[in-house]
């Protein structure tokens, strides 16, 4: 069977809370918007929008069971934090289950919380439409929005910057994999 954006944006409907599938909804937009704008594959952008959170129905306690199941600890900060794993439970499933074999979609799902350095065109868009979508309303995010729309690459550097801000302004822990993948794009960039 070939899956389409329809089928996954109908799933979404079924399977997250109405909260849930409205930002999953904004994603899809913002993301549609950004990869017209840079020349991405509208459809991958729709499939990765609309996929990216899908895991987040189950519980942390059962992502974190399913983490360990699928063999998806990749830190030890996962399992002190295992809100950072639905990324990588969605991609598993979509490809095991669903047999999405694109892995540039399959990166965008599983890296759309973290990030990680080398992050592909695809990825980034996921990773920050994921945090500037229309419904997000916070300081900031419409100047955030701004640059992605600039700027891909520097746009989500931006998105990086402010998410590890927020962490550090709110005494949370910034996973490790975060600080790489701020690290190596800052590096692209300033060459």
């Amino acid at each position: 069977m070939s899956y389409t954006p329809d089928y996954f944006r109908t799933l979404a409907a079924e399977k997250l809370t109405a909260e849930r599938f409205q930002h999953t909804i904004g994603v899809e937009a913002w993301a549609g918007k950004l990869a017209l704008k840079f020349g991405l594959n509208k459809q991958a952008a729709a499939l990765a929008a609309l996929t990216h959170d899908l895991a987040k129905q189950f519980s942390l306690t059962d992502q974190l069971a399913k983490a360990k199941e699928y063999d998806l600890i990749y830190y030890p900060e996962d399992l002190d934090h295992p809100q950072v794993l639905h990324g990588r439970i969605a991609a598993y499933v979509l490809e095991n289950e669903y047999q999405i074999s694109d892995r540039d979609i399959l990166n965008a799902v599983a890296n759309h919380t973290l990030g990680r350095p080398k992050m592909s065109p695809l990825e980034m868009l996921i990773y920050s439409a994921d945090l500037t979508e229309p419904g997000r309303n916070f300081p900031g995010v419409d100047k955030l929005r701004q640059k992605l729309y600039h700027d891909l690459s520097r746009g989500t550097l931006a998105c990086l910057e402010h998410t590890m801000q927020y962490l550090i302004n709110n005494k949370k822990v910034i996973h490790p994999l975060t600080i790489l993948t701020y690290e190596d794009l800052k590096h692209e960039l300033s060459k």
